[in-house]
């Protein structure tokens, strides 16, 4: 049988090979243990889940669980009738886990039939192995409950362990019928990496999927008998199984948990640092992070699939402005909103973005970009200069309370005055109003990023955003920051030319 990704089965066996080697020598046992000892101990631990998991997966707990998994665990035990969807990101250990919980629940007799589901049938034996190299090569698990590889019923894609529970590999669209063991239907259904995509991306295939699990591979539980449903994967696009589960009626948790939590930190500081999620970050494109780490796919977009750069025009002949969408968080990193501020320009019908900062970041470095940007406009020439910063009713408290006292505070340090201007326009609905400002001046071919930043990466997220944008976006801080300014770049043009006003570069200019 071919494996995913085409390997040999001598490519299979070397894996689960090392899967093994990997569990005798992380599983060292106590040989002067009496009898009397090893029972207390036993029994101490299954009282205990995370002892019992460091105990027989000292290999897989390298660092101490976070509070989402430990909350994860006791739902799913204390649980025997349950559907949960764990959109963890990648690194948070979510095929691991959930391993060292059904192995538990085996183990101490609690689920007797389980379905690992995949993408493929070679993918679902493929996350199998490890289950069947801990029943077969764990010397704490054959020291405490006893040999568990069942000859006769000891396959790569469907074993049973002598503890009485059995195990199957099933890719969707395979018939799950014949799945009892012995009188007992499947008690948990564990999918995992079920999403590719490829098959996302076409909303047949998705029906189809849709309509498989509902009407083929669920049914096969028992009715009369409670049964776990666990989902794992990520929010890989807006039309993935794990986002329509989750969303599901008959979810009973849809537990949604970033590389960073709200906080803006690392959900797992024990295994991942700081410093290591942003080395990761910074060698992938922002699209690619927000969709593998944030659970927030970026590929949905079309209405600005192509976006032109060039070159600018002299600063000094240009209409310019700076424009700053100030988000209320207080962070640096977040999940949440990210800040933008941007130097946008407009000389006859065309616009251009100059340059911009569009990241998360705390006010303090929010209002260093507001100064940052203003004095490159200047130093490039530009005239008449004046920053606009979005306040709408929602955010004037912030904009009063936080905003003025920290722009007054850094024109202090800096010696500059800034001239700020309070934009209060009421701004009806964020995908509408960019779409209408913003798409035909792109699709005309009026609105040009400055090439000079095409490698810089806040214009690379401000094009990362244009490209994703779609009504389902949630991330539109920079296309809606530079909508703000290109309104009013328009405004401004509109006056001058109501008022006969020609504006003409200062190397010429004459009195009229």
């Amino acid at each position: 049988m071919a494996r995913i990704g085409k390997a040999s089965d001598r490519d299979y066996l070397e894996l689960f090979q090392r899967y093994c080697d990997n569990f005798k020598n992380a599983t060292p046992i106590n040989t002067r243990e009496t009898q009397g000892e090893r029972i207390a101990r036993k029994n101490r631990l299954e009282k205990d889940p995370e002892a019992w998991f460091k105990y027989y997966f000292p290999n897989y707990c390298s660092a101490e669980p976070a509070s989402f998994h430990k909350a994860a665990t006791r739902r799913l035990l204390s649980h025997p009738e349950w559907f949960e969807v764990r959109a963890w990101s990648r690194e948070l250990a979510k095929s691991a886990r959930s391993m060292m919980e059904f192995s538990y629940l085996a183990l101490t007799g609690k689920i007797h039939n389980l379905l690992l589901v995949s993408n493929s049938h070679d993918n679902a034996t493929q996350l199998l192995a490890p289950f069947r190299a801990f029943f077969e090569a764990n010397n704490r698990v054959e020291q405490d409950y006893g040999i568990q590889k069942n000859i006769g019923q000891w396959t790569e894609d469907k074993f049973v362990i002598r503890a009485g529970c059995s195990f199957r590999a099933l890719g969707w669209g395979e018939s799950p019928r014949g799945t009892r063991n012995n009188e007992k239907r499947p008690d948990v259904i564990l999918i995992d990496d079920f999403d590719t995509d490829e098959e996302c991306r076409n909303e047949d295939t998705m029906q189809k999927k849709i309509k498989w699990m509902e009407q083929a591979l669920i049914p096969t539980r028992s009715i009369s008998c409670p049964t776990r449903i666990l989902v794992n994967g990520n929010i890989i696009h807006d039309n993935c199984m794990v986002k329509y589960l989750g969303d599901s009626s008959f979810c009973d948790k849809f537990d949604i948990v970033n590389i960073r939590g709200k906080d803006g930190k690392s959900s797992w500081p024990e295994k991942n640092s700081e410093e290591d999620i942003d080395r990761v970050l910074s060698t992938i494109s922002y699209a690619s992070g927000q969709k593998e780490y944030f659970n927030n796919p970026m590929d949905e977009g079309g209405v600005f699939s192509d976006l032109k750069d060039g070159k600018l025009p002299p600063l000094s002949r240009c209409m310019a402005l700076v424009y700053a969408d100030p988000a209320t968080s207080n962070r640096d990193v977040s999940q949440g909103s990210c800040k933008a501020v941007g130097v946008l320009l407009r000389k006859d019908l065309n616009f251009y973005i100059a340059k911009v900062k569009v990241d998360t970041m705390s006010t303090q470095h929010f209002v260093e970009a507001l100064f940052d940007l203003y004095q490159w406009a200047k130093y490039h020439g530009a005239e008449d200069l004046q920053v606009y910063i979005e306040n709408n009713s929602l955010q004037a408290p912030f904009f009063e309370q936080v905003l003025q006292p920290a722009i007054f505070k850094e024109s202090q340090r800096r010696g500059v005055l800034l001239p700020v201007i309070p934009d209060t326009r009421d701004k009806k609905d964020k995908y509408t109003r960019i779409e209408g400002t913003l798409e035909p001046i792109n699709r005309a071919g009026l609105l040009t990023f400055n090439e000079a930043e095409a490698d810089d990466p806040d214009m690379k997220r401000l094009k990362s955003q244009f490209k994703a944008f779609s009504p389902k976006q949630k991330r539109m801080d920079g296309p809606d920051m530079v909508e703000g300014g290109v309104f009013i770049l328009q405004q401004k043009a509109a006056v001058l030319a109501s008022a006969g006003i020609i504006t003409i570069p200062r190397t010429n200019r004459k009195k009229i």
